[in-house]
């Protein structure tokens, strides 16, 4: 089994207010993706994150979202595929001067939220942020939906695309992602968690709502550390990965001959 990457989404508080407890999460997770300004985060917050990933060794990312504080990023927009290829090297700039001046740097971006979810079935929209990703640096890992029009078309564009998968959410019978709206959308029962990731690993599928098997690859897992109990969420899971002879670390890309 390969490694997989245990990774969450970090630094969605604003000034001293925190959203989620980031301290505790990086002792259990691979990689974080940090808020950018747009859907949460702040500079403040962004330095405190990277600064203290990087103690810790885990690794950095950007995590760019949508502009909208008000609704978390979690709102569908009207945004055209310049807009967010603008709006997501922006992102990424800010996380990489912020990592630079605290000694590290950005290794991957995962996009957040409505944008997320707005681009893994849309292919225009999944180029222009996938453009942007090589644009900015071609060296960047670029975390993508398994199975998603993004990760194809990002593939495309030459891009090393890490295989998402989520440990706390469930899947609708297309792939995607239960929207937030409809019941079952979150998994909070660890037991039902830890069953679907093993599906995931084992068996490569994962069940979709209906019951359907999805087939699924699984590099990277993501959790939402802004959920109640994300910090018993992830040290429960991380145990039974671990028993489970599952090695976790940091995904990278493939050496160069």
């Amino acid at each position: 089994m390969n490694t997989l990457d245990l990774n969450c989404d970090m630094g969605e508080g604003f000034g001293v207010y925190a959203m989620g407890d980031d301290e505790a999460l990086l002792g259990y997770v691979n990689s974080a993706n940090i808020a950018c300004g747009f859907h949460a985060g702040d500079p403040g917050t962004m330095a405190r994150t990277v600064r203290a990933a990087t103690a810790r060794g885990v690794a950095v990312g950007a995590h760019p979202g949508l502009p909208d504080l008000l609704g978390f990023g979690r709102r569908a927009m009207a945004v055209s595929p310049a807009e967010a290829y603008d709006l997501v090297v922006y992102q990424i700039g800010a996380l990489q001067a912020v990592a630079a001046a605290a000694g590290t740097r950005v290794r991957h971006v995962k996009t957040h939220g409505a944008l997320d979810n707005m681009a893994v079935v849309d292919e225009k929209l999944s180029e222009a942020i996938g453009r942007a990703v090589r644009d900015v640096d071609a060296s960047l890992l670029f975390y993508a939906m398994s199975g998603s029009v993004t990760a194809t078309v990002a593939r495309g564009l030459g891009l090393h695309v890490v295989s998402v998968v989520y440990a706390d959410r469930s899947y609708q019978d297309d792939g995607t992602l239960t929207p937030r709206r409809q019941p079952g959308a979150m998994i909070t029962d660890l037991q039902q968690s830890v069953a679907q990731v093993r599906d995931m690993l084992e068996r490569g599928f994962v069940r979709a709502l209906s019951g359907r098997e999805i087939p699924i690859e699984a590099q990277a897992l993501s959790l939402h550390g802004d959920q109640p109990g994300a910090v018993a969420f992830a040290t429960g899971l991380t145990q039974a990965l671990r028993a489970g002879g599952v090695r976790l670390g940091a995904a990278a890309a493939p050496a160069t001959a």
